[in-house]
């Protein structure tokens, strides 16, 4: 069974006290526990992580393209959080290891500040998804089987 990465930048552990107007109430382990579910019912193992730290994140997506490589891995959801719109080395830790990427936000970025309508991490993804809430994070882990299957 291949396991799907699911790695959250900074700032996603305020889930449910942070703007909730915008992220709404869902706490990230209320995530954790939606995508546990999403990616049984795709047949994939789940890895979820969180860190507020870019190089923690820069290492765990070397650590998923070694996994893909080694074939134990499906790939990567990344929701970067602020860091979408502000790191270069999250992007060249991407194309570097050659991870297949999903970027993902849970608010419509295009509908907000324009800070937030450019993402390093766009050029480098397979796909990009925003503005589904917090069913995003399903609704990816689905699109991820679905490309694994595809081959």
């Amino acid at each position: 069974m291949k396991t799907a990465l699911i790695l959250n930048g900074p700032n996603l552990n305020l889930l449910g006290t942070r703007e909730p107007a915008v992220y709404g109430s869902a706490t990230l382990a209320d995530v954790e526990k939606l995508c546990a579910q999403a990616c049984a019912e795709h047949g994939l193992a789940l890895d979820f992580r969180q860190s507020n730290h870019e190089g923690e994140l820069v290492g765990w997506i070397h650590e998923a393209g070694r996994a893909q490589a080694a074939g134990t891995l499906a790939g990567l959801i990344f929701n970067a959080g602020a860091y979408t719109h502000t790191s270069v080395a999250l992007h060249d830790a991407v194309k570097g290891t050659g991870v297949t990427l999903i970027e993902l936000h849970i608010s419509n970025v295009f509908a907000r500040e324009a800070f937030r309508h450019h993402s390093f991490l766009s050029p480098a993804a397979r796909a990009v998804m925003c503005g589904f809430g917090v069913q995003g994070y399903a609704l990816a882990i689905a699109g991820l089987a679905q490309m694994t299957a595809a081959g």
